[in-house]
């Protein structure tokens, strides 16, 4: 059984970003997207104009709470053989449901890759407070490269909050 994080956030979350479930490396690293060839930090830097790949993880949080962002999981838990979302099992999911009433700034949940978004949108109703959006997985397993990934995770822009 292979176990999460708990949410990265704070009173001024406006946007969530959910992936699926840390992949081995970042579990042993205890971070989120610790794995060196996963995109989410390049991608989210770009986005924010900010150097994130560069800084201590503990920064790359600070900044991101910052500016209104948090990070979490669709699953608390699965079985899974190495890191592949095809491979989880027998997930048991963390309490979405309860992002909109704890977090009431939240404008918008967004899904890091296709087993976020299929699993995760069942919590939520489309046309609620918080827009929902799908975005290209930053896994590099995604092979659609990083210049289109980062044009369709550019439209979180307008969620963020400024610095």
């Amino acid at each position: 059984m292979k176990v999460g994080f708990p949410a990265i956030a704070d009173e001024r979350t406006r946007l969530f970003i959910l992936g699926s479930l840390p992949g081995d490396r970042s579990i042993v690293l205890r971070q989120y997207y610790g794995h060196p060839t996963n995109h989410f930090w390049r991608l989210l830097g770009a986005v924010l104009g900010e150097p994130l790949p560069d800084l201590p993880y503990g920064e790359r949080l600070k900044r991101l709470t910052a500016r209104g962002i948090g990070l979490w999981d669709v699953f608390h838990a699965a079985h899974r053989e190495g890191s592949g979302d095809t491979a989880i099992r027998e997930g048991r999911h963390n309490a979405l449901h309860d992002l909109v009433g704890l977090y009431p700034d939240l404008r918008a949940i967004a899904f890091n890759g296709g087993t976020a978004a299929r699993e995760g949108r069942r919590y939520f109703t489309e046309g609620g407070p918080a827009a929902l959006i799908g975005l290209p997985s930053s896994s590099a397993a995604n092979t659609i490269g990083f210049e289109a990934k980062l044009a369709a995770w550019k439209q979180l822009t307008s969620f963020l909050t400024d610095p």
